[in-house]
């Protein structure tokens, strides 16, 4: 354990001091794992989209970590690890709450031209588990919603190139700040605006060649948090523009409404090319959800449904500690949702941390 310790402290200290990438590969964000391929399908207009996870070959072991209340999910019972699959063929991270679901149909699809799958006596069987973020209200009622053909055209557009960013595919529509909105009389006019938010993407890769990354997609109720530093890097703003810190209405003791269930969400997916069981890639999902307790507060809350997932590849031939991968899990999670806000650029009335200013000083 002192050993697990060591090199997960070696590694943030590297990313404190300047120097994250301890490979080159590094900067590519969740396709730094070998076998994993992103694509985003943005809807005309710009207000959402799908964003596809790729594994290649026959897939890739998967697990997931369900942890917010108010969830829109396929196929996640299959990763539990008392159940007989084990691989993966792509996971799809969608817009447009529930209806964006069909999103994923659109991948299986694409997946079976390839005969891709699980295979079966009547063919493959393509093993897409799904989750989506509520940006209905951002999206508003004249625009389309994602279908199964921007899925199949976000499968299309997968590629290992470094992921784009910010508003693009499921994080086209995705905001945060919310948690201000639920302060005050209902009907009321709101004290506080939200902010914009998008996709992140990062990656730790160690000396060894074992590699951790991770993708998310970010429309939290809470505000992002540096873990770093502490700093309020996006979220609820006051009438003058200021973030306001939800930490600190919170202690205060702010009245305010509950908020409605399945209206946020933050959703992502870790990938590592170590060679690991179902279980263990199970307990390294569970280990990477505690990135998003660091970077986004409050999370997990009654009216998100955060979703985790995560995918080994096993194509290392190193001897993976699983409580080494996890623990990195959660650190390049973290670092994935403050990019989130980072990389986001201010859409539909909403301004972003680049407007606002405030981007840690580690990204300028």
């Amino acid at each position: 354990m002192r050993k697990v310790a060591a090199v997960v402290t070696a590694c943030l200290l590297s990313t404190m001091t300047g120097n994250a990438q301890l490979d080159a590969t590094a900067s590519k964000g969740l396709t730094a794992v070998p076998g994993i391929r992103v694509g985003h399908f943005t809807l005309p207009g710009g207000r959402t989209g799908c964003t596809v996870v790729m594994a290649d070959g026959e897939g890739a072991v998967g697990g997931v970590s369900q942890r917010g209340a108010a969830p829109g999910t396929r196929e996640t019972d299959v990763l539990d690890p008392l159940n007989m699959v084990e691989r993966v063929n792509a996971i799809v991270l969608t817009g447009g709450s529930a209806f964006g679901l069909d999103a994923a149909q659109g991948v299986m699809r694409y997946l079976e031209e390839k005969n891709i799958g699980y295979k079966t006596g009547a063919g493959v069987v393509p093993i897409v588990p799904a989750a989506v973020i509520f940006d209905l209200p951002f999206i508003g009622p004249s625009n389309p919603r994602p279908t199964a053909d921007c899925g199949y055209k976000a499968a299309t557009a997968a590629s290992d190139a470094p992921v784009p960013e910010g508003n693009v595919g499921a994080g086209a529509g995705a905001t945060v700040g919310k948690l201000g909105s639920f302060f005050g009389t209902p009907g009321s006019e709101a004290r506080y605006t939200s902010m914009k938010a998008g996709v992140g993407s990062a990656a730790i890769a160690l000396p060894t060649g074992l590699i951790v990354s991770a993708i998310v997609v970010v429309n939290a109720i809470g505000d992002i948090i540096d873990p770093l530093s502490g700093q309020v890097v996006a979220g609820m703003r006051s009438a003058n523009g200021t973030l306001v810190d939800a930490r600190r209405l919170l202690r205060a003791g702010a009245p305010g409404i509950a908020p409605r269930a399945g209206e946020n969400t933050t959703i992502g997916v870790i990938s590592t090319n170590a060679k690991l069981t179902k279980t263990q890639v199970s307990r390294v999902a569970l280990m990477a959800d505690d990135g998003v307790a660091r970077a986004i507060n409050p999370s997990r809350t009654q009216g998100d449904g955060d979703t985790v997932f995560a995918l080994a590849t096993g194509g290392w031939n190193g001897t993976a500690d699983v409580t080494l991968v996890g623990a990195l899990a959660a650190e390049v999670m973290a670092e994935a949702i403050v990019r989130a806000a980072v990389m986001a650029t201010s859409a539909g009335g909403l301004s972003s941390a680049r407007e606002a200013e405030t981007i840690p000083a580690r990204f300028k």
